[in-house]
């Protein structure tokens, strides 16, 4: 997401740090090129223009001309304004009588119904009681994809043959009486100038009272999603936005504009079809990553979710030099589940741009070549590759399509990185890392 635009911006933050001391030319002649790179994202024009008043008001003044680095000031008001106009962060209304009521409304084809299923999970990892709605008769095979998600979440699902109305009404009292906290409803997806299927939406709501009425938007949709967000917000009184399909969207002007257009805020963005592919919109860690800034906060959270006991054992392992490449192929595992590598990298500050994007997909392959290879290998030989001669790496090339070389290479890297970490563990003061 942002790709394009996050690589323009840094342009022309490049163009600005190479000048000492800021003119006023030199600052219209950034902005000039900043409202070209964030209109060819698909920022509306309207938010562009107050967007660089902003800034140009604060970059042409006293806190600019006086600034020891002139250049790193502008990027930071940039920054600032960028993160006003994202928005404060929205968080799900939960108050109220149980169970509370969250309602998904959207067009067909915006993953509602991944949505759903996504917040559904997420809640529950908080410790809520949540049962989800299948409230879309109209989609072939929509409730049996909402059923099937519900089960690989273990989370119930209600469904019916009555009219969504009426089904949704007798989903809330049916949670009520099992204890439930929280009730989604998965309405059916419908255009915003449909009055009928509108008008559908108004009486879910007037009989079931939501504390939540989200509008799931495919952020891929440009300028249209603002007009959408605006139809339903009319008709339905919206109090929230998820935006879908972020990591598919190189542009990701949308998630700009639509807090500033409709002054609805945004909640969460959908990062991918895993259903834990559901983050909290968080204005100031998205930003950085629009300025080519990462998104440390992100990656460590990320890592926060892996094994902490598989990442103790293979850090004394470390120290100790009896870390062995069937250790080695669990911790490959363990990074991959926070994600594509080229998500990864793009959270860490500076790797971003074309030549990073190269290097992305060059780290991806490398990784895959790498579990190729010692998956080729039996339990023996990865517990001691010194037993690798050159009849088994052959056989272990031919098994994980790579050259004899990449074997040799890999198991001299591994041996290398066993020495050094054995030396250094042996080193006074050394302590292990420790993970809570």
């Amino acid at each position: 997401m942002f790709q394009n635009l996050s690589d323009k911006l840094q342009n022309v933050f490049q163009n600005l740090t190479r000048r000492g001391k800021l003119t006023e030319a030199d600052v219209d002649a950034a902005l000039r090129e900043v409202r070209l790179a964030l209109l060819e994202a698909d920022v509306h024009f309207s938010v562009v223009k107050s967007f660089l008043d902003r800034v140009r008001v604060r970059a042409v003044g006293v806190e600019v001309s006086r600034a020891l680095n002139p250049a790193q000031q502008v990027i930071k008001i940039v920054n600032e304004e960028l993160v006003a106009t994202l928005g404060e962060p929205g968080r799900l209304n939960l108050k109220g009588q149980q169970p509370r009521v969250v309602m998904l409304v959207g067009l067909q084809g915006s993953g509602k119904t991944t949505t759903a299923a996504k917040l559904a999970r997420k809640l529950r990892a908080q410790g809520e009681r949540v049962m989800l709605v299948a409230a879309d008769p109209y989609r072939p095979a929509a409730i049996q994809q909402l059923q099937t998600l519900g089960q690989a979440i273990d989370v119930p699902v209600f469904t019916g043959g009555a009219k969504p109305p009426d089904l949704c009404a007798e989903a809330v009292r049916s949670g009520e009486k099992q204890g439930k906290t929280v009730v989604i409803f998965d309405t059916a997806g419908r255009l915003q100038i449909d009055e009928e299927l509108m008008q559908e939406l108004v009486a879910i709501r007037e009989r079931t009272k939501p504390v939540e009425v989200i509008l799931v938007a495919d952020a891929m949709t440009g300028q249209e999603a603002l007009r959408i967000a605006e139809g339903f917000h009319k008709q339905v009184g919206l109090t929230g936005l998820i935006l879908t399909k972020v990591d598919g969207d190189a542009r990701g002007g949308a998630a700009i504009s639509m807090r500033s257009v409709t002054g609805v805020p945004i909640k969460f963005l959908g990062m991918g079809e895993k259903v834990d592919a559901l983050d909290a919109f968080e204005p100031s860690r998205l930003a950085s990553r629009i300025l080519g800034m990462g998104d440390v906060l992100g990656l460590i959270e990320r890592a926060e979710a892996m094994d902490k006991e598989t990442a103790q054992k293979s850090a004394e392992k470390l120290v100790s030099g009896s870390f062995t490449l069937e250790d080695f192929a669990v911790q490959l595992k363990e990074v991959r589940k926070m994600g594509p590598i080229g998500q990864l990298m793009g959270m860490i500050p500076g790797m971003s741009g074309p030549k990073m994007q190269i290097d992305e997909q060059a780290a991806e392959q490398q990784m895959k070549r790498t579990e190729a290879i010692i998956s080729s290998m039996t339990p023996r030989e990865r517990r001691h590759p010194d037993i690798l001669n050159g009849s088994r790496k052959r056989r272990i090339a031919a098994g994980s399509g790579v050259q004899v070389y990449e074997v040799n290479q890999l198991i001299k890297q591994f041996k290398d990185m066993q020495k050094l970490m054995k030396q250094m563990g042996k080193q006074k003061g050394f302590g292990l890392p420790r993970f809570r």
